[in-house]
């Protein structure tokens, strides 16, 4: 026989086996027993840091818990979640208002035609959809946009941007670079 296999005691039972039966008699599982003693395990660990003082002066000491009130909220992590992130919850009516104030910064962030075309028929489908749905709350007052219009509109302020991107290189040219010290021997 091996060291590695269990040997048996004097009954001939293997000692894993009999620890088994003594569970199974008893109603309690090796499962929960492990648990009970990682309970009791914690609870010491726990009373040990208090003896030596690490819970004390712990930021809120002292002070109520502020996020349970008499009713308990089930989307309070939800609110502090906007809170926090500083997110903007906002009717739908108002969103697209918003939106459209900043359309022609979003339009002059995007470089090809299809992609301007895409994001306008985007928002005036949401503009319709919204005017569809009767959810009260403010009135959907933003109005759609002509494609072809803000298109051409998005051509010229793209074509005056490059302009001017143009122009302000051609008045600042650079310095010629100077050549590394490596490359100077050879071109003399």
């Amino acid at each position: 026989m091996s060291d590695l296999e269990p040997s048996p005691d004097e009954s001939g039972v293997e000692p894993v086996r009999k620890e088994r039966e003594r569970d199974d008699r008893t109603g309690r599982s090796a499962a929960a027993a492990r648990i009970a003693q990682q309970a009791t395990w914690v609870d010491l660990q726990v009373r040990r840091a208090m003896e030596r003082g690490e819970f004390d002066d712990l930021p809120g000491q002292g002070k109520p818990i502020e996020d349970l009130g008499v009713e308990h909220d089930p989307d309070w992590w939800v609110k502090k979640l906007v809170e926090r992130e500083n997110i903007a919850l906002l009717p739908p009516a108002i969103a697209l208002r918003k939106e459209d104030a900043e359309l022609h910064d979003r339009l002059d962030d995007i470089t090809a035609e299809s992609e301007v075309r895409r994001e306008l028929d985007d928002f005036n489908r949401r503009v319709v959809e919204t005017r569809r749905q009767l959810q009260g709350g403010p009135p959907v007052v933003t109005p759609t946009r002509d494609v072809d219009a803000e298109v051409s509109a998005w051509r010229e302020r793209r074509t005056a941007r490059i302009e001017a991107q143009r122009a302000a290189l051609a008045a600042n040219r650079p310095v010629p670079r100077k050549q590394p010290w490596w490359n100077r021997r050879r071109n003399r």
